[in-house]
């Protein structure tokens, strides 16, 4: 699920938006997941009066997550929705100003930015914190939509853990499902990894991983037919032969689905530097932009970790970064 809407040329500024309210604020952040919020919590502490939109998802991907149970401070583990609710608290209780609302174009061609929130207003803004996430990348299947977070998941390293000594399958032919098909492969019992392709699209080095490792399995020429299961998540998977056109049941209790991400940038992409994915380009080392006063956190320009601690990291960086930029330049 998209965060905020595609990129809409006619950024905020022009005579489109020349009849809609006006609200100026110091420091505006797109986005309410681990990334969002943690720069929430540091800006307010800063006395930067945060105004946070939380998107379509409120909370972003970890709303989709059952359990976590590799994020510091939480040893007998949390749901995601828990989670993003205590970080959303902790932002409120220092005085961030968090709002429902939908980011549908931008003018960032001059400060103060203008951001117009559900096409109704603009929002005027000295700092921009860019946190709107990645949107994980889906079959598109009734029965994958059915069993998310019951044993369909869109990160190994995420949840892999909950599937030790289990049989999987993970659907990709690229480095990410090349990689994510070898880590559970330390973990699980056995791991079919399931390629459309008579080939694999990942780097030579991660072909000889996957094709060294004995408990993966690659199924070469098979799409993904049907994700099965019961009231306690999957426990099968209908593949179907491209060659041959005949399908094939395997039994397993984990899904993966590994086909990339598409960050949330569209709306943005008139103004600020992307690579060819669509993640922002952030100066190494820092939140930085290429526009001055406007930062990025979180998987928006995190094409690798894609974690919840480093995107909280990652917020806690753009905040301070934004409260340096603002005290040097207010």
């Amino acid at each position: 699920m998209e965060l905020f809407k595609s990129m809409n040329t006619n950024a905020g500024g022009n005579s489109s938006n020349s009849n809609k309210p006006v609200e100026k604020v110091k420091v505006l952040i797109l986005g309410s997941g681990p990334a969002g919020y943690t720069a929430a919590i540091y800006a307010a502490r800063a006395n930067l009066s945060p105004v946070v939109y939380e998107g379509i998802q409120p909370g972003g991907q970890l709303t989709t997550t059952t359990e976590i149970e590799n994020f510091p401070g939480y040893p007998n583990g949390i749901t995601g929705n828990e989670m993003m609710e205590d970080l959303k608290k902790q932002a409120q209780r220092f005085g961030t100003d968090v709002r429902f609302g939908i980011a549908s174009s931008t003018d960032l061609s001059s400060r103060p930015f203008k951001v117009t929130i559900d096409d109704e207003k603009v929002i005027e803004a000295e700092i921009l914190i860019i946190a709107t996430g990645a949107t994980a990348k889906y079959l598109g299947l009734e029965s994958e939509e059915k069993f998310k977070g019951q044993g369909v998941s869109a990160c190994a390293t995420c949840d892999g853990f909950f599937y030790r000594g289990k049989d999987v399958a993970v659907v990709g032919g690229g480095d990410t499902a090349a990689e994510e098909a070898t880590y559970l492969a330390g973990l699980c019992n056995k791991v079919y990894l399931i390629v459309r392709k008579p080939y694999l699209r990942a780097s030579k080095a991660m072909q000889e991983r996957v094709m060294n490792t004995p408990n993966l399995e690659v199924l070469f020429e098979h799409v993904t037919k049907e994700i099965v299961g019961d009231m306690t998540g999957v426990n099968g998977v209908i593949l179907t032969n491209t060659k041959t056109g005949e399908d094939v049941k395997k039994d397993i209790s984990g899904f993966f689905v590994a086909i990339g991400h598409q960050p949330n940038s569209d709306i943005f992409k008139p103004w600020i530097e992307t690579d060819e994915v669509g993640y922002i380009k952030t100066i190494p080392g820092t939140s930085k932009t290429n526009i001055p006063g406007v930062f990025a956190c979180g998987d928006v320009q995190d094409p690798h970790y894609r974690q919840a601690i480093t995107a909280a990291g990652s917020g806690c960086m753009a905040a301070i970064d934004a409260e340096r930029y603002y005290a040097e330049n207010k």
